[in-house]
C-alpha cells in the first residue's frame, strides 16, 4: 500500500477535523477530539499536543471560524472547540440572467490562462444549481483577456502577496532588456494586454511595465507583506497616461504617410515642416520610447522615426527582431537622424 504524501496526509488530517467541529451540537474537548480524528488517535500526546495547536491556527487561517468555548456551563475548567455552521457556511447565490451571461463571457475569458480549470468548474457548478446562462444576451461578444504571458502567475503572485520582484525589461532602453526591481502594486488587463504596475525601485517612481516585454522569469526578491499599495492608485489610469503620453518623458517626432498612422496623430500635433517623400510630420509626447517604436514598426513602410535617435534606434531592432524571426528581405525606410537621411533596414511583411 502506497502511503501518503505529507502533504497530503495534512489535508486528510485537517478536513476530518473540520468535519468532526462542524458536526458536534455542543464543544468538542481535545480528548474527544483525539479520539475522532484517527491522524490524532496513533500520536503521543506531545505530538499531538503541537500537532492540534498548528491545526487551529491554519484553520483560522483559511478564514474557518473556530470557536473556543467552555465544555460545561456550569464548570469552567474545559475548553472545548466547534465550527459555528451559521457563520461557516455561504449564504444561497443568485444571478439575473444577465448577470449569469456577463459571467459566463468572463470564463472563456481565462480560457488560455491558469485559470482556465477553476473558472470552467465554477460554472459548471451554477449550471448544476439550475442556473441556465442567457447566451443569446451576449452573441458576438468575445472576451480579450490573454494570460499566455510567461511572466502571468509569478506577476499576480507577487501583487497578491505584496512582496517585491526583479525581472529583466525590454522597455524604451534600445540597447537591450534591463534589470528592474518592482513593489508590484497591481495587475491590469488593458485594450488586450497584461500590464504591471507599481513602484520601480531603480527609478524610485511609479511606472507601468507591459508583461509580454518582461524576459525571462520573474524572481521574488523580498518578503510577502513588505510594503503597502497606495490607496489612492488607479493602475487603468496609470496605464493609460503612460500609453497615451500624458506627462510625457520623450518628445518624439515622426513622419506619417499621408492617411496612415491615425493613432499617433491623435495622440500628438501637425507640424508645419514636411518629412521624407514630403510626408506629414506628427510630434509625440510619450512615456515609452519602446511602445512608440513598436506603434512605428507596425505601420511598416507609412511611417518613419525621426527623433530622438533613442526612438530611431528602437525602431531599426524591432524591424531587425521581425525580419530574423522570419527570415524575409523585405524592406522600410526610417529614418537615421532628425536631418532625414535614410536607412534600409529588414522587415517582415
Amino acid at each position: 500500500m502506497v502511503r501518503p504524501s505529507p502533504a497530503a496526509a495534512k489535508t486528510e488530517r485537517l478536513l476530518n477535523l473540520v468535519i468532526a467541529l462542524l458536526y458536534t451540537r455542543q464543544p468538542m474537548s481535545k480528548s474527544r477530539i483525539r479520539t475522532a480524528v484517527p491522524q490524532y488517535a496513533a500520536s503521543s500526546d506531545e505530538a499531538f499536543d503541537r500537532m492540534f495547536e498548528r491545526d487551529k491556527d491554519e484553520l483560522r487561517d483559511l478564514g474557518i471560524p473556530l470557536r473556543t468555548e467552555v465544555v460545561d456551563p456550569l464548570f469552567d475548567d474545559e475548553t472545548g472547540y466547534r465550527i459555528d455552521r451559521r457563520e461557516y457556511a455561504l449564504p444561497e447565490i443568485s444571478f439575473e440572467p444577465d448577470e449569469l451571461a456577463v459571467i459566463g463571457v468572463a470564463s472563456r475569458a481565462w480560457s488560455q490562462a491558469s485559470l482556465a480549470g477553476p473558472a470552467a468548474q465554477a460554472l459548471r457548478k451554477l449550471e448544476a444549481s439550475g442556473l441556465t446562462r442567457d447566451v443569446g444576451s451576449v452573441a458576438g461578444v468575445e472576451p480579450l483577456l490573454h494570460t499566455t504571458e510567461p511572466a502571468f502567475d509569478a506577476a499576480r503572485d507577487a501583487v497578491l502577496a505584496r512582496r517585491e520582484v526583479a525581472f529583466r525589461y525590454r522597455g524604451g532602453a534600445p540597447d537591450g532588456p534591463a534589470e528592474r526591481h518592482l513593489q508590484p502594486w497591481a495587475l491590469t488587463a488593458w485594450h488586450g494586454r497584461w500590464y504591471l504596475t507599481g513602484y520601480d525601485l531603480d527609478r524610485d517612481a511609479p511606472r507601468v511595465f507591459r508583461l509580454d516585454r518582461v524576459e525571462g522569469e520573474v524572481r521574488a526578491t523580498g518578503k510577502p507583506g513588505a510594503y503597502e499599495v497606495p490607496e489612492e492608485h488607479e493602475p487603468r489610469a496609470m496605464i493609460t497616461a503612460t500609453a497615451t503620453g500624458e506627462g510625457g518623458e520623450h518628445v518624439a517626432r515622426v513622419a506619417l504617410r499621408m492617411g496612415s498612422g491615425q493613432q499617433i496623430r491623435r495622440r500628438g500635433d501637425l507640424q508645419k515642416e514636411r518629412g521624407p517623400n514630403g510626408w506629414d510630420v506628427i510630434e509625440v509626447r510619450v512615456g515609452s520610447l519602446w511602445a512608440l517604436a513598436e506603434e512605428v514598426a507596425s505601420l511598416g513602410p507609412d511611417a518613419v522615426a525621426l527623433e530622438p535617435e533613442g526612438l530611431v534606434s528602437a525602431v531599426v531592432r524591432a524591424l531587425t527582431e521581425v525580419r530574423d524571426g522570419h527570415g524575409q528581405q523585405n524592406h522600410y525606410e526610417n529614418a537615421g537622424d532628425a536631418s532625414k537621411t535614410t536607412t534600409k533596414i529588414g522587415g517582415g511583411a
